[in-house]
């Protein structure tokens, strides 16, 4: 008879209507598979992740007493009647990793930590403790007197000389590997005084308070090129001391120093765009000639292992590395090289072998960020718990996705739940159970029209019913080149001198396997004016940004809205002089109720409209602002495009997001419940309307459902046929049949790629007779 527990054998879902979910209910299989699919913006994100395991979070941070949930972030409850069956959900997101300067993929999967250990223990010669091998920490010296407090209130005394706590960092570039060497002349004015504004820096105005310290020490009228030798070392590189403004006590510094700690020593991508377009003029990247761009001391490098030294392993490739582990037969630390090897082994099953680890955490796609974070997982003895995956198959080749469902089955196997939203008929056929959220997007979706498995879906009459087992067929006739980039000699990371021709006025897709140096060759050789790169850099939105800010639609609105009305733009702006007074222009008012839920409430005032009632009684059209915002991009580029409201700039960034597929959105959807696959289509509408006659595309079928992705040739097609050269790095078959040109990098990833294997027209691909990976899996795809 079966025991009472083991009936609790499903997650029931009652009633959820988090963001454009309608009262859904579905039952998911515990122990088992699940994949949720259906068109972008069709609600899957909102069950799975901001439903259940939002849900699942929440309730483990409840457990949690008081004073510990103060410190940790605040997670409201999630609109649903009810969750049951719930177990601990692990995230493995596409959230890209930070972009500290000091983090890299060895930092960020503990694989350093495990190296320091190994050189401290058998490196020769012997340089120290762990800490002796670690970039971010400093070797220091300490002397002086030590004091103990004892029982009874003695105090015990200890004379400390010269005592030297060991670390690894190079101390020229203090472990960042690179110097920046400064153009003074996009720093300053010579010709100009400080009063006239010779300093050039973001933030630094003539009148404003940063340069208030300058104008105190330094002659204030007098042009920069006729200072002093000593007032010009005074102006550039100051220590650091106390001066007096306007009798308040403030610390002068050189503006060299001063620029460098809040500029210069940031990641570049971590800055605000106006500052990151400063210190990308004024700074020129170089290694670190102390320490050959290894971020290391010279005494941490001179230590080795079999001829290695812990600088050389992190630049290896982690193929290499893990050779290089194995040949290691040292008893003593026996436990360690296992546990090493073990990861090593886990980078390579996962496709990531290629990687070093001295690779930049903040420059890994998506796709990598998401499989290095899911390294952690593959050994963990942990077992009935949720894993949530988003899209694992991002950014992989056909040859890689069999290696993910495997790791997926695995992860399963081992008695977990594992959910997963997908777009690949590759990996949604290997699901043991199937939800199907749609039938459309945004408004138009938010229901489940389909659950059950994988052969009840292709019998289904659904959308991705349909779509499961199409196939794109290859073009009878292929577009002719108008011209050609030549590219010769290239060796940008693993690329091995390649010489190429990329056509001109075609179709030309770039494939190979990850890490074979597709985004190396384009990337690293097609570049100027006349090129519009679209890349998978991700889009950050707050609740105050919408799709009308990001894409600067709201601007030509606001001008409309106020020549009708005979009145400022800054009036139509929730985040200026518009803005609701009770709510700040939020349509919301978050109420902070210390160690408890932040709780968000409509505000009463506005209802949600985020105007004062003042601005909402000015039209345009006959709609006033707040009823713009809410119409869908189709309605609205309706409204702007004829009639009374015709307004030609509006009416053409409305019309781009059409042609991506965004014709549901609201306009005034706030961007952080976007979906990932809609946040890049917003990117992509936004930049095709820039001048170029060459467009190139990062992976463009990021996060689109199979029907979507005939949408995105169309719109390719159409950007071909009106005199654009398109350049597409992709691994998804559909477009590769679509292509009138193929040029295909490996035949592995990382030094085993970095070759041109195939260049030629799809029907060639798949008829030659010695095929690269890409052909057999394009082969396979269209039949033949």
């Amino acid at each position: 008879m079966a025991h009472t527990a083991d009936s609790h054998d499903m997650i029931r879902v009652h009633g959820a209507r988090e963001n454009n979910l309608k009262d859904v209910s579905v039952e998911i299989p515990k122990r088992r598979l699940t994949v949720f699919t259906g068109v972008s913006g069709s609600g899957k994100s909102s069950l799975v992740f901001a439903t259940i395991a939002a849900e699942s979070q929440r309730m483990i941070n409840e457990t949690y007493s008081t004073f510990v949930q103060g410190f940790m972030p605040t997670l409201a409850r999630p609109e649903v009647d009810n969750i049951e069956g719930v177990t601990t959900a692990i995230l493995v997101d596409q959230e890209r990793m930070g972009a500290n300067v000091r983090s890299t993929v060895g930092t960020a999967t503990d694989a350093n930590a495990m190296l320091r250990v190994l050189f401290s223990r058998i490196g020769d010669p012997f340089i120290g403790p762990p800490t002796a091998f670690a970039f971010n920490v400093p070797t220091r010296r300490a002397g002086g007197v030590m004091q103990t407090e004892k029982a009874g209130g003695k105090v015990e005394k200890k004379v400390v000389k010269n005592a030297i706590y060991l670390g690894g960092m190079c101390s020229e570039c203090e472990g960042r590997g690179s110097i920046s060497d400064l153009d003074l002349t996009q720093i300053f004015d010579e010709s100009k005084s400080l009063v006239e504004g010779a300093v050039l820096v973001p933030g630094y105005t003539a009148d404003g308070w940063m340069i208030a310290a300058f104008k105190a020490v330094l002659p204030p009228e007098k042009p920069i090129a006729k200072y002093t030798k000593a007032e010009r070392q005074d102006f550039l590189y100051a220590e650091p001391r106390k001066i007096k403004v306007d009798k308040i006590n403030i610390t002068y510094e050189g503006l060299i120093p001063k620029i460098r700690k809040s500029m210069f020593s940031k990641d570049v991508d971590s800055l605000q765009p106006h500052i990151k377009a400063f210190v990308e003029r004024a700074a020129v990247f170089a290694p670190c000639p102390a320490c050959d761009g290894t971020r290391l001391n010279e005494a941490a490098r001179s230590s080795k292992i079999n001829g290695k030294s812990i600088d050389e392993v992190c630049t290896m490739q982690i193929t290499d590395a893990a050779a290089w582990v194995r040949g290691i037969k040292d008893p003593g630390v026996g436990p360690l090289l296992a546990n090493l090897l073990h990861l090593f082994d886990s980078f390579v099953e996962i496709g990531l072998g290629y990687l070093s680890l001295d690779r930049p955490a903040g420059t890994l796609s998506g796709g990598e960020a998401q499989r290095t974070k899911m390294i952690r997982h593959l050994g963990s003895a942990l077992t009935d718990v949720t894993y949530v995956f988003d899209e694992p198959t991002i950014g992989l080749h056909p040859h890689d996705i069999q290696r993910m469902n495997n790791l997926l089955l695995e992860l399963r196997d081992k008695g977990n739940t594992v959910l997963v939203v997908e777009h690949k008929p590759e990996t949604i056929v290997i699901g043991d159970h199937v939800v199907d959220l749609g039938p459309g997007a945004g408004t138009g979706g938010g229901t489940v029209c389909f659950e059950g498995d994988v052969a009840g879906l292709e019998a289904s009459d659904t959308l991705t019913g349909r779509h499961l087992s199409y196939r794109a067929s290859l073009k009878d006739e292929v577009r002719t080149a108008t011209g050609a980039i030549e590219v010769r000699g290239a060796s940008t990371h693993n690329l091995q001198d390649v010489d190429v021709d990329i056509p001109l006025g075609v179709l030309c897709v770039v494939t190979g396997v990850a890490g074979s140096g597709k985004s190396s060759l384009i990337h690293g050789s097609v570049a100027g004016d006349d090129v519009v790169v679209i890349d998978q850099a991700a889009i950050k939105g707050s609740r105050r940004s919408n799709p009308a800010t990001y894409t600067g639609l709201l601007e030509p609105i606001r001008k409309a809205f106020a020549k009708a009305n005979n009145v400022k733009p800054a009036l139509f702006s929730a985040n200026s002089e518009g803005a609701c007074e009770s709510c700040n222009g939020n349509g919301m008012i978050y109420t902070e109720l210390g160690f408890m839920d932040t709780v968000a409430t409509l505000c009463d005032e506005c209802e949600g409209k985020r105007f004062n009632p003042s601005v909402l009684e000015l039209t345009f059209g006959g709609l006033n602002i707040a009823e713009v915002l809410d119409l869908p991009v189709a309605e609205a580029h309706a409204f702007f495009a004829t009639g009374d409201a015709a307004t030609p700039a509006a009416a053409s960034i409305l019309q781009r997001l059409e042609d991506v597929g965004l014709g549901y959105l609201k306009l005034g959807q706030p961007l952080n419940t976007l979906s990932g696959g809609e946040r890049q289509r917003i990117k992509l509408a936004m930049r095709m309307g820039e001048k170029g006659g060459v467009y190139v595309l990062d992976e463009p079928t990021t996060g689109l459902h199979l029907a979507d992705v005939e949408n995105l040739l169309g719109l390719l097609d159409r950007l071909v046929d009106a005199g654009k050269s398109v350049i597409v790095i992709e691994h998804h078959q559909a477009v590769m049949a679509h292509a009138d040109w193929i040029i295909d990098l490996g035949p592995g990833a990382g030094h085993d790629g970095g070759k041109v294997v195939f260049e030629g027209t799809p029907a060639d691909l798949v008829g030659a007779k010695k095929k690269t990976l890409t052909g057999e899996h394009l082969a396979e795809y269209v039949g033949s």
